[in-house]
């Protein structure tokens, strides 16, 4: 099913708020779907900073959720905005709104858990529901199995929004149990289809995607992610020139921020955006693959660039066991996600090179107070470059395949 912009009725010119499908290729990522991502490399950046100054147990597990919550709004915005057109000047006003409103959750991420807490709440929801509200108004009758699905997703956010709100009404343990039961159940909501009595539930054949623009997207949140990356490794590195390991940790943090693009853009983007491009149900593709996998992915990244901070920061201290979860734990994650990532969507068995790499994080974490922070940091830099180059040397055949056919 494809969303036609010729409708009946007053649906017609909602219908023109739609992107219009053209037979193969892919719906272009618009200038201002660009411009609306700039607010989430703010909000990458205030993530990273939080866990860096927070760097303990409750420390991490609020970033957890605070990157659960930033990640999902933005992914959904990328599933709107597969669907309605951002040359419209109503979809470009609708995303220059979810852009102030992220300009102020992002604001608003250190103190999240503190004074904040109703900000990070109200400009949360005003994202999610607004955001849905709006893409009901514009499908109008164009595609009345899309317009079900997002009536029950409506239902979905307006109760988790509830959670969102009370929790920022209220402080210590009962907003992490309000936020918490807000994420779970956010969450859960595309994993078993939005539920809801009386309407059903969804398909992800209703879910009629352009699975190249919404790849496309996800991997554009990545190089977001990579970039507040190497932006990071290059402030910490002015602030430490004077250290006499600065340089080599300098020079090891920007070559793992290279491998982890390697990893990843080399042939996984690509051979992902065709993979959902060709299949038969892209919705489900999409669903898995790009937004639930996705972020782990992108966790990797932010983990790994406050590994880098603390590889330039203290150099020479021993690895205890919460510097050792960072420095081990942002390559695995993003180890982890891509190997998935790439079972999903080339059907094949998880990548050799990527539990290979896993494996020898895990013999690592055997060995941490045997390292200084520095040198582990490297050394989990040289396991990510074993993957990369396991994966340009095992996968010739599979590049000069994808390069032949780009110019055909």
């Amino acid at each position: 099913m494809s969303i036609s912009p010729s409708v009946s009725h007053s649906g017609s010119a909602r219908a023109s708020l739609l992107r219009s499908r053209g037979v193969g290729g892919h719906s272009k990522v618009t200038n201002i779907e660009l411009f609306f991502d700039l607010v989430f490399v703010y909000a990458v950046t205030q993530l990273s900073h939080t866990l860096l100054h927070g760097l303990n147990m409750v420390g991490a597990l609020q970033v957890l959720l605070l990157f659960l919550a930033v990640w999902w709004v933005w992914v959904f915005t990328g599933w709107v905005t597969n669907w309605l057109d951002p040359e419209r000047p109503l979809v470009r006003l609708l995303l220059l709104a979810l852009m102030l409103a992220g300009l102020l959750l992002s604001i608003a991420l250190p103190e999240a858990f503190g004074a904040r807490g109703l900000l990070f709440a109200g400009a949360y929801v005003f994202m999610q529901v607004g955001r849905t509200l709006f893409m009901l108004w514009a499908l109008g009758n164009a595609a009345p199995a899309n317009k079900r699905n997002f009536q029950r997703i409506t239902v979905w956010l307006v109760l988790s929004g509830a959670l969102w709100l009370a929790g920022g009404w209220l402080d210590g343990q009962w907003r992490w149990a309000w936020w918490t039961a807000a994420l779970v159940l956010e969450y859960l909501g595309p994993a078993l289809a939005f539920p809801v009595p009386g309407l059903g539930r969804s398909s992800t054949a209703d879910w009629d995607i352009d699975g190249g623009h919404l790849a496309e997207r996800c991997s554009q949140f990545v190089i977001i992610a990579l970039g507040e990356s190497v932006l990071v490794t290059g402030s910490s590195f002015a602030d430490t020139l004077s250290q006499p390991q600065a340089l080599l940790a300098f020079v090891s943090a920007f070559i793992g921020s290279v491998a982890m693009w390697w990893i990843y853009f080399d042939l996984a983007a690509e051979r992902g955006s065709r993979a959902i491009r060709q299949s038969a149900d892209p919705g489900r593709t999409a669903r898995l693959a790009y937004t639930y996998l996705h972020l782990l992915i992108v966790a990797g990244i932010i983990v790994s660039a406050v590994a880098d901070e603390l590889t330039l920061r203290d150099a020479s201290l021993r690895v205890d066991t919460i510097r050792g979860a960072v420095l081990l734990g942002g390559p695995a994650l993003y180890l982890c996600g891509n190997a998935w990532f790439k079972k999903t969507v080339n059907s094949t068995n998880l990548p050799l090179s990527h539990l290979l790499g896993l494996g020898l994080l895990a013999a690592l974490a055997l060995t941490l107070t045997h390292w200084s922070v520095a040198s582990l940091g490297m050394v989990t830099t040289a396991v990510l470059v074993l993957v990369a180059l396991w994966e340009v040397c095992s996968l010739r055949s599979v590049r000069h395949t994808l390069r032949g056919s780009a110019t055909d």
